[in-house]
């Protein structure tokens, strides 16, 4: 059999945003809304509807004028785009408070990727169980992951360990890296990073918060009735 055609590779931005959509489009299908306009996800999206429907037209789907998008079908386009028609079990490196959070963080295992496994390099963690994963040793990692067949890993340590982390990972072929470690990890070539900042994000934040502050403040002056008397003489 001939191989199947190459898909139409999707723009970075584009993928960043396909699961902000997805999102909505599952509360509407949970709304029983059966169809959807790109303007109406837009407007729920944050972006212009135009942007909408370059991103969706990635997929093949061009909705319907005066009916707009099917909501499931628009749905399961997205989930097949994602390669969320199937599990993706991940091993978390590092059993600390954050691991065991992340491990028991539900999400995961709604969306299709359940914990395959968690390790640790210290012995008084060894065995605990963590929302239905056994703590392993570090040195098993490599087993771990041939074993079920992950690609997928998470480091949850910190900064110090972030690189052995992530160097261990690859070592056992995991291709794919969910960093929260606020270091930058140097991977080789093919092996994609996506980097969880908690503090960048919060930073993000303090500038929204920054500039709403000050907005106020010059409505507050613009708004105050100018005092024409001080300092006037008879």
């Amino acid at each position: 059999m001939p191989p199947p055609p190459a898909r139409r590779r999707i723009p970075d931005a584009t993928v960043a945003r396909l699961p902000i959509y997805l999102q909505i489009l599952a509360e509407q299908s949970t709304a029983a809304i059966d169809n959807i306009s790109s303007e109406g996800l837009a407007g729920l999206a944050g972006v212009n509807a135009a942007k909408v429907r370059k991103d969706l037209s990635y997929l093949g789907s061009y909705g319907t004028r005066g009916v707009g998008y099917d909501v499931g079908y628009l749905i399961y386009q997205i989930r097949r785009e994602l390669g969320l028609n199937y599990d993706w079990p991940v091993i978390i490196v590092g059993a600390g408070n954050l691991g065991q959070a992340l491990a028991g963080y539900g999400g995961f295992i709604d969306r299709g990727f359940p914990v395959g496994g968690i390790v640790d390099v210290d012995p008084a963690k060894f065995d605990v169980v963590v929302a239905g994963a056994r703590v392993r040793p570090l040195d098993e990692l490599s087993q771990i992951v041939e074993s079920k067949d992950i690609s997928i890993g998470v480091v949850a340590v910190p900064s110090s360990a972030a690189q052995d982390a992530a160097d261990l990972l690859v070592k056992a072929g995991v291709t794919s890296i969910l960093n929260f470690a606020p270091v930058i990890l140097s991977v080789p070539v093919g092996i994609t990073v996506r980097k969880v900042d908690l503090a960048v994000e919060l930073q993000i934040l303090s500038y929204h918060e920054q500039r709403r502050s000050v907005a106020q403040q010059n409505g507050q002056l613009q708004g105050a009735p100018a005092d024409r008397g001080r300092g006037a003489t008879a």
